[in-house]
């Protein structure tokens, strides 16, 4: 199954993944196309056992990141760096999860997105923090505060994916710091 989940790697970071063909996955593999079939029922089952394999650890390297820094906003400033450079130093990872499997609705139903919709909860709890210990106005909506800043992380990276370009995790953080913490704070 390790050569099967490397080999559609190695070709996502080539081609599109609509692109890819069962046999072109064996054959980079080395394996039988019926293995393939045997682990994976469907090809969206395997992009989403690659993108479980990409997230898993940065899901869990967040939650130690975030501990020890102290106040709301340096933990969304945090968080923010660290999604702005998961998606620069994982440009596969990232062609995945925003344009390749969330306009899929087998996507919502997987193992992935529960640990990303846990991501999602984890934002949120900084949010409330910072609303509760006025670092984050009392009219902020957290839900909606929360999605714009996802929805800012994947605009600002999704040109630069689309066209190969250079993401630079810390630019991109000031830039997108300093216009989200003038509103909120």
């Amino acid at each position: 199954m390790v050569k099967i989940l490397e080999a559609i790697t190695q070709l996502l970071e080539k081609k599109e993944f609509e692109a890819i063909t069962w046999a072109e996955i064996a054959k980079t593999a080395g394996v039988n196309e019926g293995l393939i079939y045997k682990y994976f029922k469907t090809s969206r089952n395997l992009l989403h056992v690659v993108l479980h394999d990409f997230m898993h650890p940065f899901l869990v390297e967040i939650e130690t990141d975030l501990k020890g820094i102290e106040g709301s906003l340096n933990q969304l400033r945090r968080l923010i760096w660290l999604h702005f450079d998961l998606y620069a130093s994982n440009r596969v990872l990232a062609k995945i999860l925003l344009l390749e499997v969330r306009n899929f609705p087998g996507y919502f139903d997987s193992d992935i997105y529960q640990g990303i919709q846990g991501y999602g909860r984890q934002i949120l709890e900084i949010i409330d923090r910072g609303i509760q210990n006025g670092e984050i106005h009392q009219d902020i909506v957290a839900k909606d505060l929360r999605q714009i800043i996802l929805g800012s992380i994947e605009h600002l990276c999704l040109p630069k994916i689309i066209f190969g370009r250079p993401i630079s995790p810390d630019e991109l953080t000031v830039s997108c710091c300093n216009i989200l913490f003038r509103q909120i704070g």
